[in-house]
Formats: C-alpha cells, structure tokens, sequence
C-alpha cells in the first residue's frame, strides 16, 4: 500500500511539474523526463519486486560520435523492498520511422535495502528501450535492462528488470 502511494505521488508530481514547466517555457523542449515503473529482478522468483523511477535527459548535452547522438542521462530508481539505484550515464537515441531505440550505459550506487544483495555498492546498468512517439513532445515505451557488478563483488548475481516508460520533453 505504501508504495502504490508513493508511485501515485510521483505521478502526481510529474503531472503538476508539466504544467508549471510549460508555464516558465523552457529553452526549446530540450529537457526530457522519464518517469518509468515495472519488475525489478523478475527473472529471481525469490527476490522480484515492484519498481518506480525517475530520469532525465539534457538534450543540450549531446555530442554526435561514432555510435550516433549521444547524451547523458541521471536517474533514481527505488523498489517495493526498498532496495534503491541512483545513476549518470550516456545513452544514444536511433529514430526508425515514428519509433526510437535507446540502448544506455550507466554506472551508479546500489542500496539493497530490504531487497536483493547485489554483490557491490557500484553497480553497471546496461539497457534498451523502444519506444513511440506520442503528440505534444511525448512518448510511450518499454524498456529491459540488467544490473551487474562486474564480478567487483564477492558475489555477482545481477538483476534483470523490464519497465513501462512514459517520456515528456520541457
């Protein structure tokens, strides 16, 4: 119960920021919000849990390399157990048609809470998202990544976890 509250807050919030952000009319749209909630660790019977978090990305930021557009990307993630991941990364965004695919790469910190042991505070994310384009600078997805620490640990059990994704740019 706890947590449905905490996830209708953060909607709550993000819902109201959008309206006051349209309001101060930011530089261009170049701010996007990810607001995503799903199965953290759904492959581990014993250890799967409900997750809510929340990303943003500065459009601003981006480089054109090699890989394509890349921009950085900082996030926060928390679990139904308590469990917690705060991250900065990079993701690169290819555009096919009216869909994007997004893989992403970030290091952060891991606080199991009352939630599954990882191994090590120093987590990799690595993910994929798909996702459509919506009107009003919006858009809709579905994302799966895999949390690992890179055998850091004495112990290396990962976590795979899939979300629903809703973006908005500001």
């Amino acid at each position: 119960m706890k947590f449905l509250r905490l996830k209708l807050l953060v909607i709550f919030l993000f819902i109201n920021f959008s309206s006051i952000a349209d309001e101060i009319k930011l530089n261009d749209k170049n701010t996007e919000f990810n607001i995503y909630t799903g199965m953290f660790d759904f492959s581990d019977n014993g250890k799967r849990s409900t997750l809510i978090g929340l990303q943003h990305q500065n459009e601003d930021l981006n480089r054109d390399t090699f890989l394509g557009n890349l921009s950085p990307i900082t996030g926060a993630m928390i679990t139904a157990d308590n469990a917690s991941y705060f991250y900065t990364g990079v993701q690169a965004q290819y555009k096919v048609g009216f869909l994007n695919l997004t893989p992403s790469f970030a290091p952060g910190y891991y606080n199991k809470g009352n939630g599954k042991d990882l191994g090590h505070a120093l987590e990799f994310k690595s993910e994929i998202q798909l996702s459509l384009e919506l009107p009003m600078q919006s858009q809709l997805g579905l994302s799966y990544n895999h949390l690992s620490n890179a055998s850091l640990g004495d112990k290396n059990p990962g976590a795979n976890s899939y979300m629903f994704n809703f973006f908005k740019k500001f």
